[in-house]
């Protein structure tokens, strides 16, 4: 499990590199074809790791519960993130990051609520979520390369 740590926190800090430089407007834009953009990709991975990691291991999520809403799967960019979301959200990718490893260390999941993913996978365990988290958070941070060619 220390590689799937290791890979999210690289690609946290992928993302911290990506949108080095970017405007706040940058970061917002939804280009045409697309229905998010880069900093809802960031804050979406933030949300998913809780939901897949806390959620549904019945324990207290560590985000409040609007980012939550904003972020989660099947939302979009309902209003212009400002800087100070942007740092809100950055220090969250620093601390939920640190916590999870923290936690695994310590043995909090004990429970693990079965969950099909929209990737086609069943998740049984916290390790099988941690590892697909892993999987997902890449993914995004694909997608926001790819937004950033066009913003």
């Amino acid at each position: 499990m220390d590689f799937q740590l290791h890979l999210i926190r690289k690609t946290r800090e992928n993302f911290f590199k990506l949108m080095d430089g970017l405007s706040i407007d940058s970061l917002n834009k939804v280009p045409e074809g697309f229905n998010n953009n880069i900093v809802w990709n960031f804050g979406h991975i933030l949300v998913s790791q809780q939901i897949l990691c806390y959620h549904l291991s019945g324990l207290r999520m560590q985000l409040d519960p609007e980012l939550i809403r904003r972020y989660r799967k099947g939302s979009k960019p309902e209003a212009p993130v400002g800087e100070a979301e942007l740092e809100q959200l950055k220090n969250y990718a620093v601390s939920t990051a640190d916590q999870l490893e923290k936690d695994l260390k310590e043995g909090v999941f004990q429970n693990f609520n079965e969950y099909l993913t929209s990737y086609g996978l069943v998740l049984t365990s916290i390790g099988e979520a941690v590892a697909y988290n892993a999987q997902h958070e890449s993914l995004h941070l694909g997608y926001a390369m790819a937004l950033k060619k066009l913003v």
